[in-house]
């Protein structure tokens, strides 16, 4: 669907969280294949690095970067952002991908539950901490990784973070409806800026998401994967949306296949996505002018 060889992205500046593995992974290889300078986010050191170095060769260039950070950390991601912009003066394009399923409730090290952390607010601070480096190198993109799970999913505001009965495919739903939402309200505030946000499904992929549950689910994943798309596969909406002359210009739209399609109509939800605004601010204490 997209032509990996065009190098569009030479003289640009790149971030893909979650790029040591999956969806991930794959649209951090294109870019970097794309002459973009590629700044992969992984958490585990040797194998980031091993990542890095593969793609370097594969690319043939030492433009291929990385940073290490645990995304479910705020500590971790405000020195993430300080130590990019020790590097970086501009950035064009931010996916945010990384996020996990997780099966039992676990809390985060600022004490908050791990599927929330991660899947939103991760993707929450990280932007808008990246936000004046983005709007310095505009025209510039956001994709987030969302998933279809949103569909069935509406924000508990009186329970966000599962105190009063913990469901893992709801918690995860939930984090990938505020992934639409957000995408939604940050298009709606960046309007007119030259900064585009779209939100995308990449499909049911075959990827190691939930091998972090125990063996049960390890056990089962090889079965699951026979109906599962390619990682390739999974990885080209996202690689379309960070490198597509099509989508210059287009925001605050949901893709499936590289095609912008309806999302929930929940999620459409103008006075929902205001109040997740303001709750994720109060829990990353990141305040921010109604209009950019």
């Amino acid at each position: 669907m997209t032509a990996h060889k065009d190098r569009n992205l030479e003289g640009k500046v790149c971030i893909v969280t979650g790029a040591t593995s999956g969806i991930g992974k794959e649209t951090a290889r294109a870019l970097a294949h794309q002459g973009g300078t590629v700044i992969l986010v992984g958490r585990n050191p040797e194998k980031t690095l091993a990542t890095v170095e593969k793609f370097r060769r594969e690319a043939d260039t030492p433009n291929v970067e990385y940073l290490l950070a645990d995304l479910s950390s705020q500590d971790e991601i405000r020195r993430l952002v300080e130590e990019f912009k020790s590097r970086h003066n501009r950035l064009d394009v931010l996916v945010n991908n990384v996020g996990a399923f997780f099966l039992r409730r676990q809390e985060s090290v600022d004490g908050i539950e791990m599927t929330f952390a991660l899947n939103h607010l991760g993707y929450f601070l990280l932007t808008d901490l990246l936000l004046d480096t983005i709007m310095a190198s505009v025209p510039a993109r956001i994709i987030n990784v969302s998933s279809r799970s949103h569909r069935r999913a509406v924000m508990k505001f009186d329970d966000l973070q599962g105190h009063k009965g913990y469901s893992g495919i709801k918690a995860y739903g939930q984090s990938k409806l505020a992934n639409v939402l957000f995408t939604y309200e940050l298009a709606r505030r960046l309007e007119g800026t030259g900064v585009t946000v779209n939100a995308l499904h990449p499909g049911f992929v075959a990827t190691n998401m939930g091998s972090n549950n125990g063996w049960i689910v390890r056990a089962f994943r090889p079965l699951m994967n026979l109906r599962a798309l390619s990682v390739e596969e999974g990885a080209e909406t996202a690689i379309y949306l960070a490198t597509s002359p099509d989508v210059e210009g287009i925001t605050g739209k949901y893709f499936i296949q590289c095609t912008a399609v309806p999302s929930s109509a929940y999620s459409y939800d103008v006075t929902v996505a205001k109040q997740l605004w303001a709750v994720s601010e109060e829990m990353t204490g990141q305040t921010r002018p109604p209009a950019v």
